[in-house]
């Protein structure tokens, strides 16, 4: 769900960056179900995952339209033990003209991109006995050659490759970490591939940490335990790989680490720092430091720059502002901020996705933080899933109804493409910083 760099980084440009007063048009909106994931787009299509009614749902769409090409549902009786809801939380990937979804029981499907004919599927947790999960199976699956690798944090088995083609396993990493809601992340590694498992699920005493795994083969090359020490906690930031280091962190009043892999594969530990925790936003490398949220809560997040040679918080940022609003028939102005937002690179700058509906495009540098333009495209809760460009469109889930105008949940397009070029100047109400 970091998009095919695997690093919320995109290659996309030119895009608009200055909007008028509602925002960028908004091109499509179709009512969603239950869930977190994030659409997938390729070869012309857009693949939605999301529970609607007692049934995971997949949905083809036209990128650009959001006309229907085709559904493919199976039923489920999953409950978030938690309250939040019952849709998946993995997103989809596509791989040629293949499509793979994981639901929230671990039911793995491969479908045909054209079609949605199903081609193979796994109920994983019914196969490797997996019983204890937070909020569901969240880790999106990672297509590495001819294998589909699943973190599926089995008491044995924690990480399974299958043949993408056949659903054949190819090989397992037999390992005790539960899975956590982080995505398995590809890196090469003084010449060789790897992929970096960060693992840490519902276990009792809490455990989890890095792997290192060689994609041929499923050996390991190392275990770097990282985990906070309360029971309620999971890993779900992914690894940020740098190089020949990795970048790990989570909340929970644990932090971040990073890691330089010597050639013998082993892994030195650098630094360690308690100013990035971050909760589910994976942080973001950019000529040499990191970008992201810290933070446990809805109140006490900032947005950071950490030094990536020694860790050191360069600024530190709480983006507020105030917006009017209608409440009970009257206008008034309410306070906001970013929260535990979610960060995406493009086109030179980061946009910004915060918990509540609010679209910002940001300057970060080791110089500061300036918002060049803010929109407030819905009112909504847990606006948690990361934004999706492709193609100069903007792909963004409402995962609530809106507190205040009731809208309901909805995947929207808007616009990006830019039509002239852009006058100079914050636009859209973005503040002064």
């Amino acid at each position: 769900m970091l998009g095919p760099s695997h690093n919320a980084i995109s290659t996309e440009s030119p895009l608009a960056k200055n909007w008028a007063a509602g925002g960028p048009p908004l091109l499509w909106e179709m009512e969603a179900g239950a869930g977190y994931s994030a659409p997938a787009v390729a070869s012309g299509r857009l693949i939605y995952f999301h529970r609607v009614g007692d049934a995971q749902t997949v949905d083809c769409l036209h990128p650009e339209t959001g006309e229907s090409h085709w559904r493919f549902s199976y039923p489920s009786e999953y409950k978030d033990r938690f309250g939040f809801n019952n849709g998946p939380r993995s997103s989809p990937v596509i791989d040629e003209e293949r499509v793979f979804v994981i639901g929230p029981e671990g039911k793995l499907h491969c479908l045909n991109l054209a079609t949605g004919r199903l081609l193979w599927r796994h109920p994983t947790s019914k196969e490797y006995n997996i019983t204890n999960t937070y909020f569901g199976v969240g880790s999106t699956p990672l297509v590495e050659g001819d294998f589909l690798i699943v973190a599926v944090g089995a008491p044995g088995p924690g990480v399974v490759a299958y043949d993408k083609r056949t659903g054949k396993v190819r090989w397992k990493v037999e390992d005790d970490w539960a899975a956590s809601y982080a995505s398995p992340i590809p890196g090469v590694i003084h010449g060789s591939k790897r992929i970096f498992v960060f693992a840490g699920g519902d276990s009792r005493p809490p455990t989890g940490g890095l792997l290192s795994v060689n994609p041929l083969d499923g050996r390991i090359d190392f275990r770097f335990p990282w985990r906070a020490e309360s029971y309620e906690s999971v890993n779900a930031a992914s690894p940020v790989v740098i190089g020949n280091r990795v970048f790990i962190s989570t909340a929970y009043k644990k932090g971040g680490a990073l890691l330089d892999i010597q050639p013998n594969g082993s892994a030195k530990l650098a630094w360690t720092t308690l100013q990035l925790r971050a909760h589910w936003c994976t942080p973001i490398h950019r000529d040499g430091y990191l970008y992201g949220f810290d933070g446990d809560g809805q109140n006490d997040t900032a947005l950071v720059c950490l030094d990536l040679k020694d860790g050191h918080v360069v600024w530190r940022k709480q983006l507020e502002w105030r917006d009017e609003v209608e409440r009970d028939g009257k206008m008034t102005t309410m306070s906001f901020g970013l929260m535990r937002g979610s960060l995406v690179w493009a086109d030179g700058h980061f946009m910004a996705l915060g918990e509540m509906g609010h679209l910002l495009w940001l300057d970060l540098s080791p110089d500061g933080c300036k918002v060049m333009a803010r929109t407030w495209l819905f009112p909504a809760r847990e606006s948690f899933t990361l934004p999706v460009l492709s193609r100069g469109l903007l792909y963004v889930t409402q995962n609530k109804k809106g507190f205040l105008d009731q809208s309901k949940e909805r995947l929207l397009c808007y616009d990006l493409r830019p039509t002239s070029p852009e006058p100079s100047g914050a636009k859209n109400g973005a503040a002064p910083q």
